[in-house]
């Protein structure tokens, strides 16, 4: 690959170890729906508070690993560090 075809300029492992803003909603009928605003579609729900922070740190995970490899377009810094 070219290096003018690279977005990215820090390696993966520095993306994966920011800290996002989560917002965290409870649903009506029980569980959480927790969602990254800063990583467009990065969402992911629980039955307890636990289950939908863990769930929602591998839908991280998955997003970032996704967006890196496939060099489409930028990886967004947390809003907070920007």
């Amino acid at each position: 690959m070219k290096q003018s075809n690279v977005i990215h300029s820090k390696p993966l492992e520095y993306y994966l170890s920011l800290k996002y803003p989560m917002s965290i909603y409870p649903e009506d009928e029980g569980g959480y729906t927790v969602m990254i605003p800063d990583l467009p579609g990065c969402i992911s729900q629980g039955e307890t508070l636990e289950e939908a922070l863990a769930n929602i740190d591998e839908s991280r995970q998955l997003w970032l690993e996704t967006v890196y490899f496939s060099q489409k377009r930028a990886i967004p810094l947390p809003s907070k560090l920007q």
